[in-house]
């Protein structure tokens, strides 16, 4: 049985008619919508808020201040917050204007207010170069091995498990002790080159981190990203794409990590907290950043001998490393939960 249609069956649809059958939904892409999810978690976007500030803080705070990280000005050792020396109240008497130190000075006379800018700079810009660093190193090693598989994805993984269980603390510490002398030594014979240059511009116990987590810290984003392309190289446009001729390294960078890019984000984020801690905890040790460039972990350590008399000197890195540990840890979740909602089921 056949259906007659006429003409006016094709006839197009009035505008009365087009608002009763289409809904008015703008679209909306997928970075719009996760940026939608995310505006609702009020506290990622504190945290993020709190980013944002310590980011001014670090990088424009310098600007408006009367002092640079380095400077000694001789009478104001050991200055308490918001005073001033003999021979600066004796400027101000006579009506210059001085710049207050806000959180005092230490034994050297350095402004503490103006090295923890420094520092926070330090700590922000080790934490997200040495973050992209294992993204670039897990992405590359984590979607070979899912898109490979078989005898390939096991031993590569093998890999991965043996990194895991080396106990990385030690193994940092090893390298920073290690490397820092030869580093050294290599920007000394190589000044006028390239890569002498870098590390003396960053110093050698900066380049020294970086190799560390370019050898250990790179599992975790090679083991998600794994799954992730385990999970896509099974779908229909892959396949499909295989069928067609498209190259092994055309399929995984243009079809499956675009596919992948909220767990990329997500998880590079919560690496930049990892990195800081990481160069806090050997500036504090020593082996961080070298003088007098400074670090929140090294104005810690400067802190401890005169803890019992000048605490407020222990307490104010602290505080600041503390906030951005945290506020990176959180805003990372919500960008987990924001890119991929599914992760909430």
């Amino acid at each position: 049985m056949t259906e007659q249609f006429s003409a006016d069956d094709f006839a197009p649809a009035t505008a009365k008619e087009k608002e009763a059958f289409v809904p008015r939904h703008r679209s909306i892409s997928y970075w719009q919508d996760a940026w939608r999810r995310l505006k609702r978690n009020y506290v990622s976007m504190a945290s993020f808020g709190v980013i944002i500030g310590l980011f001014l803080f670090a990088y424009a705070g310098p600007l408006f201040m009367g002092y640079t990280y380095e400077e000694q000005v001789r009478g104001s050792e050991n200055l308490a917050p918001l005073h001033y020396s003999a021979r600066e109240d004796e400027r101000r008497a006579e009506g210059e204007k001085i710049f207050p130190h806000i959180f005092g000075t230490d034994t050297h006379g350095r402004d503490i207010l103006v090295r923890v800018m420094y520092g926070t700079r330090v700590s922000m810009v080790i934490g997200v170069a040495a973050a992209f660093l294992t993204l670039v190193i897990g992405v590359c090693y984590g979607s070979v091995s899912g898109f490979a598989g078989g005898r390939v994805d096991m031993v590569m993984m093998r890999i991965v498990d043996i990194i895991y269980s080396v106990p990385d603390v030690l193994v940092v510490l090893l390298l920073a002790v290690t490397l820092k002398p030869l580093l050294t030594a290599f920007a000394d014979a190589n000044q006028t080159r390239l890569l002498g240059r870098l590390v003396i511009a960053l110093g050698p116990s900066i380049i020294a981190i970086f190799i560390a987590f370019a050898l250990l810290y790179w599992t975790t984003m090679a083991r998600i990203i794994r799954g992730q392309i385990l999970q896509l190289k099974q779908q229909e446009y892959v396949l499909a794409a295989i069928a067609l001729g498209a190259r092994n390294r055309r399929v995984i960078f243009k079809h499956l990590l675009p596919n992948c890019v909220g767990s990329l984000v997500a998880a590079a984020c919560l690496q930049i907290p990892i990195a800081i801690f990481l160069e806090s905890f050997l500036s504090f040790l020593g082996l961080g950043v070298n003088a007098p460039m400074t670090s929140l972990g090294s104005l810690a350590s400067d802190a401890l001998g005169g803890m019992y008399t000048y605490t407020y000197r222990l307490i104010i890195p602290a505080v600041i490393l503390s906030l951005m540990i945290l506020s990176f840890n959180l805003f990372g979740d919500g960008l987990r939960d924001a890119l991929d909602p599914r992760l909430k089921k």
